[in-house]
């Protein structure tokens, strides 16, 4: 028990500890040293012992603890506080226990030996206690408690605590979700998408364990919307992380969410984000290697049956079906599967040129620039000689029968429209014009290559850049065509050319220097 401050002695220390916690940016080392001199640790924390009826106490001295232990010096006592902490884990204070687990936050995030740092964690049995504040603390703790475990996960020794060599560890959070209520079950799930991002060591424990499989038993059971809606949100966030998909694909997650999107009694928003999870664990190119590609089929049925409601008035549910498909696309595996494997490409086609609904065109033309290999490695953009041919017969399919009738004028109709419309047309344009038939489409229509040229077509850096990279492009590609060497062209190939020395953000605009100006003493 730390002894408490006399009432007298009481009072100067709450005045001393609300100015130092007011500082808006954090003390220096030597600053914290010397208001500690003043206010001894030992203290401070006797006042969050005692008894004293101060209103504003509590906050008072939390606060100023923080901004103490948040420095390196402050969190290098912590060590010898491990008691304290421990208590302040079990504490009923909201503000206490907050103070806890940031204080254990600081001491594995500042300690100059991490190891040193775990054995306090071991030794006060601290662990235990954090996943006890994440499933019964509010908000605001459990993401305190989120970061300090996955911090804990970072430092080797720290990871042993969470997952035991022998399995046999004092928190199985296998069986804490299944004695928790469904609000706690997400929290954990959140716990294990972040320690799964940690390292790859910390993902094959999980996988091990079999810990993924609290995501496929909440997403299973899809009588509680905003349970199966928390869970997919959880696991959109975990299927980002690179080397997630390998293992996610492993179990029987995406053939779940393929039996949502199929689900026409799910609600929409649940629907659309199940499409999204499975773009994401698609979107690698080792996806196609662990997974059967009949189940990648069945989820392109599941989504064609939703781009083929033509009468849905959910336009959200639409536009996340065709970022799916851009998803899977972004590969060049993903894209040949598109095109050679199913009709639903067709969908990202026809409504990247269909101006009847804004936020559907934009998520096509999206779509339709990473299949044509946008933001893959130029060796990878284009696919093999059937999906080649097939994008082919799309495009010009998809002209034919519209009022434009070329791909060229197709192309145009989406530079004359806003900003947004344009800049995910250039994106378009650049991923097609490595194809020698969209080049020639390109390069004979005047108009395409005055929006791709004109410097102040564009007034936002990402749409000067943008309208930059399609310029370039198009200029790389000519510089490798035959078509070069005609002579209709020279003109063409000129102002290419001078588009791209002149840059991305330069203007044709004449500049006025700025020039001193002398006036006579008369004019004053």
């Amino acid at each position: 028990m730390e002894p408490s401050p006399a009432a007298g002695e009481l009072g100067a220390m709450l005045r001393a500890a609300a100015d130092f916690a007011s500082y808006p940016g954090l003390h220096s080392d030597d600053t914290v040293r010397q208001f500690l001199e003043r206010c001894p640790l030992p203290k401070l924390l006797g006042a969050l012992q005692s008894e004293a009826d101060v209103p504003g106490m509590v906050e008072t001295v939390t606060e100023c603890l923080d901004k103490i232990f948040s420095s390196r010096y402050g969190a290098s006592l912590l060590p010898n506080y491990g008691a304290f902490i421990q208590a302040g884990l079990l504490t009923d204070s909201k503000q206490i226990r907050k103070l806890a687990c940031k204080a254990v936050l600081h001491l594995l995030d500042k300690a100059e030996d991490g190891a040193a740092a775990v054995e306090t964690v071991v030794q006060h049995n601290l662990y235990p206690l954090l996943i006890k504040c994440l499933i019964e603390g509010d908000e605001e703790i459990s993401a305190i408690v989120l970061d300090t475990v996955k911090r804990l996960a970072q430092i080797p020794k720290g990871a042993e605590v969470i997952f035991p060599p022998d399995g046999q560890g004092s928190v199985q959070l296998g069986k804490v979700a299944a004695q928790s209520s469904s609000l706690a079950r997400i929290r954990i799930l959140s716990l294990i998408a972040k320690l799964f991002t940690v390292s790859s060591y910390t993902a094959t424990v999980i996988r091990d364990s079999n810990l993924l499989s609290i995501f496929e038993e909440e997403i299973k059971d899809r009588r509680d919307m905003l349970k199966t809606l928390s869970a997919l949100e959880v696991l959109y966030e975990l299927v980002e992380h690179p080397h997630s998909n390998i293992f996610l694909l492993k179990t029987n997650l995406l053939q779940l969410i393929i039996d949502i999107i199929n689900d026409s009694s799910a609600d929409s928003v649940i629907r659309s984000r199940a499409a999204s999870v499975s773009g994401r664990l698609l979107s690698s190119a080792d996806a196609f290697t662990a997974i059967d590609k009949s189940c990648v089929t069945n989820l392109l049925v599941a989504i064609d049956r939703i781009l083929k409601m033509e009468e849905s008035k959910n336009t959200d549910e639409i536009e996340s079906a065709l970022e799916t498909l851009g998803l899977i696309g972004t590969t060049s595996q993903g894209a040949h599967f598109l095109l050679t494997s199913s009709n639903v490409a067709r969908h990202v086609v026809e409504s990247s040129f269909d101006r009847q609904g804004r936020g559907r065109q934009l998520a096509a033309l999206h779509a339709f620039g990473s299949i044509c290999g946008v933001g893959r490695q130029e060796d990878q953009m284009k696919l093999d000689s059937e999906a080649e041919e097939n994008l082919k017969r799309l495009v010009y399919t998809t002209a034919a029968n519209s009022p434009k009738l070329t791909p060229s004028a197709l192309l145009l109709s989406v530079l004359q429209q806003d900003p947004d419309v344009r800049i995910a047309g250039y994106r378009v344009i650049t991923g097609l014009v490595i194809r020698e038939w969209c080049l020639r489409e390109v390069c004979l229509n005047s108009e395409i290559i005055r929006f791709v040229t004109d410097p102040t077509m564009e007034t936002t850096k990402l749409g000067m850049e943008t309208r930059y990279g399609c310029c370039v492009a198009i200029n790389k590609a000519l510089s490798s065509s035959h078509l070069l060497h005609e002579a209709s062209l020279s003109e063409l190939v000129g102002k290419l050319n001078d588009a791209v020395k002149r840059g991305p953000y330069l203007s044709d605009r004449k500049r006025v220097e700025a020039r001193p100006v002398v006036d006579t003493a008369e004019r004053f």
